[in-house]
């Protein structure tokens, strides 16, 4: 079974081609926190015994983090997982719609049902990275992507209670929202206690930077979750990442710091990179709200990003697998400023080496 290497993430299937050990790459082509928590002290029993297949515990740690009933919240493998339930409670209301470019996961999760969706075509400039009015859309179902991927662009909460009122069901993922300075206002959350029609899912992925354990969640109404708690594997989040989880999630307090830290990088390096990617020739980065960067040239990027890729082992989004986006657009994932800064010389290098058409 072959692997799509234009998404990101593919850190071991990448250095399996080019002969080198995954840690020598610097992956820029998935979109993490460059730290990850320590979780010392997990008991034997997250691995010897099965998973609490009511996470109880977790839902009870997600539930105080918004001030909600537990039973409002469904853990999953990962946003992934969910967006698949998701998609099944959407084929079930008719027509799906949301922007392209956009997440091929949905397409994704609502082919497994047969599905049918319209795309909304979104326009490729945009001046500022918002908050700002999300597009209309034209179907019985809106997906929602806030911060939206791949573009990067913050949609206001005030739009989209518009789209909440007037759509069968809307679907919204919250999944980098957290890594957003004062993203938190835009988040639908506070609306699900009072609109039946509305799902959030999250995913502690990006926050955290452990996509390995693959963990996400969903607010809903409990009666929708409850359902999708009858369609589901037995044991869908394993023992490890309801532990991890539990860990980093207990505390409000210590989340909230967690989130202000992530939120602090976000800001400083999104805007020192930006200035530093307008500064090398034929390459345009455009405005965002959280950790990645969508550039554009006038002519195909895909050389430049073969070139990072063979020559300085660093890794890049390939936009392809975004519809909509073409061999002109590449995605950057915030790292660390020494790593930014690597980046960066490895571009200027290669743009000296090769100009842009």
């Amino acid at each position: 079974m072959g692997v799509d290497l234009r998404h990101g993430g593919n850190r071991e299937a990448v250095a399996a081609r080019l002969n080198c050990r995954p840690s020598q790459l610097l992956d820029a082509s998935a979109s993490l926190a460059p730290w990850s928590p320590r979780c010392s002290r997990i008991p034997l029993t997250a691995l010897r015994d099965y998973p609490d297949r009511g996470q109880a515990s977790l839902r009870q740690a997600i539930a105080g983090l918004h001030g909600l009933d537990p039973y409002a919240v469904l853990p999953g493998n990962g946003a992934a997982e969910l967006f698949t339930w998701a998609a099944r409670d959407a084929a079930a209301a008719g027509g799906s719609a949301f922007l392209v470019p956009g997440f091929s996961d949905y397409r994704r999760a609502l082919q497994c049902w047969g599905a049918s969706w319209i795309d909304t075509p979104l326009l490729s400039n945009w001046s500022h990275a918002g908050p700002t009015a999300h597009p209309p859309l034209q179907a019985p179902v809106a997906w929602i992507c806030n911060p939206h991927n791949p573009t990067g662009q913050l949609w206001s909460r005030a739009s989209l209670e518009q789209l909440v009122a007037n759509h069968a069901l809307v679907i919204c993922d919250e999944a980098f929202l957290p890594l957003v300075p004062n993203g938190e206002q835009q988040s639908l959350i506070p609306l699900v206690a009072e609109h039946s029609n509305l799902v959030v899912i999250r995913s502690l992925t990006k926050l955290y930077g452990i996509a390995g354990l693959r963990l996400g969640y969903a607010v809903a109404k409990p009666q929708r979750l409850q359902r999708w708690v009858d369609w589901r594997d037995p044991w869908p989040v394993n023992g490890l990442a309801l532990a991890v989880g539990e860990r980093l999630l207990a505390s409000p307090r210590r989340y909230r710091r967690w989130c202000a830290r992530v939120q602090r990088w976000t800001a400083i390096e999104g805007a020192w990179m930006k200035r530093q990617l307008a500064a090398l020739p034929g390459i345009t980065p455009m405005p965002t709200a959280v950790n990645y960067l969508l550039v554009r040239a006038n002519s195909s990027l895909l050389p430049l990003r073969e070139a990072l890729e063979q020559r300085y082992r660093i890794l890049l989004r390939d936009c392809r697998s975004f519809e909509g986006l073409g061999d002109n657009w590449l995605r950057i994932g915030l790292q660390s400023r020494r790593d930014n800064r690597r980046i960066i010389r490895a571009l200027r290098e290669e743009l000296k080496r090769s100009p842009l058409a």
